[in-house]
């Protein structure tokens, strides 16, 4: 069953219907909401439409409960307390975050200002990203990145949905607590969008270790030099690299001595050659570890680990 947080955000007609809907939240990942189209829930081995009539989750887009316009509208007031105002600045951003770390995706249209977002109006398309501590998922990802003297630099590569921000989170927690064998590190995070910490009201509503420091909102590059300055922190860990500024950035923190667990977009190690941030990256040697990761047709993760010379040394299932 959806949480009562979760059920909140529906439009009150919807609230009982999906409650009888039976949705298992445990395994559930995303819930898109479309102007127009069809209500769906994601979980790893696919997608399901919910049909009103049998109130259940079904397979078939047929029956389908198509969102209403109205609909939308009723949700982003509950989503913002009726005060689009007091929260422009995140869906400026493309999100809100949720008590809980479950996050909301927002598209629509924008109005911008001299060539930039200045604002989105018009949300008529919603991504419930459903917050889930794996606690324990990235072992193997550490124990493949771990050296004599902490951590080699290490990139984590993978495709939207595969899960990649997860690792990552749970990652950092591993680094940061430390076990019987490795003394827990100290770790600053850039989460610029609240992906990692989930915070709320500043404070981070997942665990990220005793030793974890979380920069919130700031851009990457900005995020790792303020840290550096402040926090000296013995690990970086950023969220989806891409830009040339967060290269240079990255490399002024091994510079300073720290080590780097950071994500980007990737789907496999060669596709880091068309990233343009990554190609003229002069500080691209550094890197001792990629980690890809892959996911299947019936959602089951698995990990291949490449050396710092883009060679396949490792993988295993996850």
């Amino acid at each position: 069953m959806l949480e009562e947080q979760l059920l909140r955000l529906f439009p009150i007609h919807m609230r009982e219907k999906l409650k009888k809907a039976d949705i298992d939240q445990g395994e559930l990942e995303e819930i898109r909401i479309r102007a127009g189209q069809p209500l769906m829930f994601l979980y790893g081995n696919g997608e399901f439409v919910f049909d009103e009539n049998r109130e259940m989750l079904c397979r078939s887009c047929e029956n389908g409960y198509r969102m209403t316009r109205r609909d939308l509208e009723e949700m982003v007031g509950f989503l913002c307390n009726y005060s689009m105002y007091a929260y422009e600045e995140q869906l400026r951003m493309g999100y809100l975050t949720l008590p809980g770390g479950h996050r909301v995706g927002v598209a629509g249209e924008v109005a911008l200002m001299q060539g930039r977002i200045a604002r989105l109006q018009h949300i008529y398309f919603l991504n419930i990203r459903i917050a889930r501590e794996k606690k324990g998922c990235a072992k193997p990802l550490v124990e493949a990145v771990r050296d004599a003297t902490g951590i080699h630099n290490t990139l984590i590569l993978s495709p939207p949905g595969v899960g990649k921000t997860t690792y990552l989170r749970d990652a950092i927690r591993i680094l940061s607590e430390g076990d019987h064998m490795y003394a827990g590190v100290k770790v600053g995070v850039v989460d610029e969008r609240s992906e990692l910490g989930a915070g709320y009201l500043g404070i981070p509503q997942n665990d990220l270790g005793p030793r974890t420091d979380v920069l919130e909102g700031a851009g990457k590059s900005e995020g790792i030099y303020m840290l550096l300055r402040s926090m000296s922190p013995q690990v970086i860990a950023v969220d989806e690299l891409g830009a040339k500024d967060d290269f240079e950035a990255v490399t002024r923190a091994f510079h300073s001595g720290c080590r780097l667990i950071g994500t980007i977009h990737g789907e496999t190690i060669e596709s880091l050659q068309h990233i343009c941030g990554f190609l003229g990256w002069s500080g691209k040697q550094e890197i001792g570890r990629f980690i890809v990761l892959e996911k299947d047709g019936d959602g089951q993760r698995y990990m291949q680990v490449y050396n710092g010379d883009m060679e396949r040394i490792g993988g295993q299932k996850l």
